[in-house]
């Protein structure tokens, strides 16, 4: 093994390293954008787990050169059968992937026009939470929702706090589904978003905060969910919730988020 070792580090020596900086940088980008892909998702841990047992066993059959040659021979086998295999196990992530490359705008606007829409939506929160109306608003970010606004029904008017306190009051024809805002514009009511998968979830949740977190999984989208049986305000993204907020807490999230990038800042947690 030492002299194999020997072997694959002089060939290694003789490559440009300009080459291979170039190689290495190109992996390491392909290689985090998948990991943001999958971040938040059930299947998150066990691509981890895969990528790990290829590397090593990669390794571990060129060290051990001709010895290994029948391992060699059963290993790239086993790969091809796991392209396929991965392609059953992840289509949901996949999907989310090739959701999120088709729809995400090559240019974003210097200014965000939702952030100036902040107050609104908080108003709204806090009347539904007040009144124990229930409430589900995506609002967009990079990844477009319009093919999803297409399912509901399309308004394209101004965001404001009546119109949206009118849409979810019980007994609207829309006040069961979702809105989604876009640009500072209330684009589509009565949609339906994508459910998460209810087993990982508290059962108190019910299928507002399942849907909310079902969009969140699948775009980059911020949702805020206004709980119809407690009243209690919760944002989902990225896959995450981020419950019993306050007015004020809900306020600075949604700065926070809606003038960031996504990023870690969905890790804090805003004490009711």
């Amino acid at each position: 093994m030492k002299h194999s070792l020997e072997m694959y580090l002089g060939r290694i020596l003789t490559y440009n390293p300009w080459i291979v900086l170039l190689e290495l940088l190109l992996i390491g980008v392909v290689v985090h954008l998948a990991v943001e892909f999958m971040r938040g998702t059930r299947g998150a841990r066990m691509i981890k787990g895969i990528a790990l047992f290829v590397v090593v066993a990669f390794i571990i059959i060129k060290l051990g050169g001709e010895k290994l040659i029948r391992v060699e021979y059963l290993f790239s086998r086993l790969l091809v059968f796991a392209t396929f295999a991965v392609v059953v196990v992840f289509q949901p992530e996949l999907r989310r992937a090739l959701i999120r490359l088709g729809e995400a705008r090559l240019f974003r606007g210097v200014a965000n026009p939702v952030r100036s829409s902040v107050s609104t939506l908080c108003r709204c929160a806090a009347y539904c939470s007040k009144n124990r109306i229930g409430a589900l608003i995506a609002i967009e970010r990079e990844v477009g929702l319009l093919g999803l606004s297409e399912t509901g029904t399309v308004i394209d008017a101004a965001l404001s706090t009546e119109l949206l306190n009118t849409i979810f009051w019980p007994g609207s024809m829309l006040h069961d589904m979702g809105v989604v805002v876009r640009d500072g514009k209330l684009a589509a009511a009565g949609v339906q978003f994508p459910l998460a998968d209810s087993g990982d979830l508290d059962s108190e949740l019910g299928a507002r905060h399942r849907a909310a977190l079902g969009l969140s999984e699948e775009t980059d989208a911020v949702i805020i969910v206004v709980s119809e049986e407690t009243g209690t305000i919760s944002v989902a993204e990225d896959g995450r919730l981020i419950r019993n907020l306050t007015v004020e807490g809900l306020e600075a999230l949604l700065l926070e988020l809606l003038g960031r990038s996504p990023s870690a800042l969905l890790r804090r947690r805003v004490a009711a």
